[in-house]
């Protein structure tokens, strides 16, 4: 099927040719007529299949013609994180290009001066993260009673992070009678609640079962010790020869450590977290995307809805503490049609987070082995041994760098005679006690007779 099929009008036709897209991905063929049609839909599919050009394209349309009045946007679109707001802008500006619609962002570690005034002109298109908008709110700066079409996308990456109370304040705000799409990759039961509390008989869309990963992309583990852990991700990463890739940590504080280890091994790398300021993150991530950076070590916070192009590699430095999260952080690569390659590094103490992992996706990930993590050098990997064999390996070449060789000791000993063990002998042997009554000489008993 053709995009001319979907019902969209020739302006939007126009501008997804010059993107250069033919064909419809299952999620948008089977979701734009549904949202033409004004209903409401709940849309599960995992990441990299292009769900968010399947509202972005009907809302455009939906909205193209009516007017926007200050402070009381037309839709809201309501996300987890800054920069999935920013992409979603970005796919505005993209399709929209030929249509008359204003938007504007509502995020966090930003000034709310121009978020204010952006309102006060009128806003067709409001993207939102949550917290930003009921501060905004609270304020008096926004009125959400003419809200046509509130879309929930990344539902679940919401409920890991604590946002449906928020969702749930937000969209007692809104008119009962608007559209509501929301968007998933997995449907748990909390956002099956959530569906079924704010959805009016929505059309359920499902491309892919819940926590599926792509076919386009070739998954592998490889079993280290902690402490080796840098060294075998170069390892890979100069035999794998990445073009660019996504590497991820569990922790902000191994993003740095992790950024300045590959830099000094000549490495083009920047880092990116969530207590970068707003306007770093976002150069960063730009850079990125123009080639300007080929590794990005980052947390969770680009894991979802950023779209990379071209994308090789995405490497797990820490297995993720939320199965979900690996399906997430995988589908950055294989987007497309193209073919991807995964790499998760897995400690004995990450077992347990593995095993969810396998378990929910339902398939067995490739162990590898990789020459630099073996312990004693061999090419014989064990993630184990290399903690043990490698540190024996250095207290026994201080043995010999301090000590003479065995030959030279016995030489010595055979040199010193007998008399070193005959005084360990003695200095072992008790001293005998005097007997009682026994005469003991002092000092001046044996004087010469005639100076007594």
């Amino acid at each position: 099927m053709s995009f001319e099929k979907l019902g969209l009008d020739e302006k939007l036709l126009k501008a997804i040719a010059e993107v250069g897209y033919s064909t419809p991905t299952p999620i948008q063929e089977q979701a734009i007529p549904i949202v033409l049609m004004a209903r409401d839909v709940v849309g599960v599919a995992q990441t990299g299949t292009g769900k968010t050009a399947s509202f972005t394209l009907p809302m455009i349309e939906i909205l193209d013609g009516g007017r926007a009045k200050a402070r009381m946007p037309r839709s809201l679109i309501l996300t987890p994180t800054r920069e999935l707001a920013a992409q979603i802008a970005e796919n505005f500006d993209t399709y929209g290009k030929y249509h008359k619609l204003n938007k504007a962002l509502l995020v966090g570690g930003v000034s709310m001066v121009d978020q204010v005034k952006a309102l006060e002109r009128g806003v067709d298109v409001l993207i939102a993260t949550p917290g930003r908008l009921l501060d905004l709110f609270s304020r008096g700066k926004i009125l959400l009673n003419d809200i046509k079409i509130l879309v929930i996308d990344e539902a679940d990456r919401m409920l890991d992070m604590g946002f449906i109370p928020d969702i749930e304040k937000i969209a007692a705000l809104l008119p009962f009678t608007r559209q509501t799409l929301l968007f998933s990759a997995t449907m748990q039961p909390e956002i099956r609640k959530l569906t079924e509390q704010f959805l009016s008989n929505p059309k359920e869309i499902s491309v892919a079962r819940p926590a599926s990963t792509s076919k386009n992309v070739e998954q592998f583990i490889v079993n280290v010790n902690p402490r080796s852990k840098e060294s075998v991700l170069a390892k890979i990463i100069e035999q794998e020869k990445v073009q660019n890739a996504f590497i991820f940590c569990n922790r902000k504080k191994d993003i740095d450590g992790l950024s300045r280890y590959l830099k000094n091994k000549g490495y083009n790398v920047r880092g990116l977290h969530g207590d970068m300021a707003q306007k770093t993150r976002s150069e960063t991530l730009e850079a990125f995307k123009a080639g300007e950076v080929d590794l990005l070590v980052c947390s969770d916070v680009a894991a979802r809805g950023l779209d990379v192009q071209g994308l090789s590699h995405v490497f797990n430095y820490d297995v993720p503490f939320n199965a979900d999260d690996y399906v997430h952080r995988i589908g950055r690569t294989g987007r497309a049609g193209m073919d991807g390659r995964a790499w998760m590094l897995v400690t004995t103490a990450e077992g347990k987070y593995l095993d969810a992992i396998q378990k929910l996706i339902r398939n067995d990930i490739t162990v590898k082995n990789i020459d630099d993590n073996s312990g004693s050098g061999s090419s014989s990997s064990g993630g184990g041994q290399q903690g043990t064999a490698k540190p024996r390996a250095r207290r026994s070449d201080s043995q010999n760098r301090n000590d003479p060789p065995r030959s030279a000791k016995n030489s010595q000993q055979e040199k010193r005679g007998n008399n070193a063990p005959t005084k360990r002998a003695s200095a072992k042997q008790p001293q005998k006690k005097e007997k009682a009554g026994a005469e003991v000489k002092g000092f001046g008993d044996d004087l010469p007779d005639f100076l007594k």
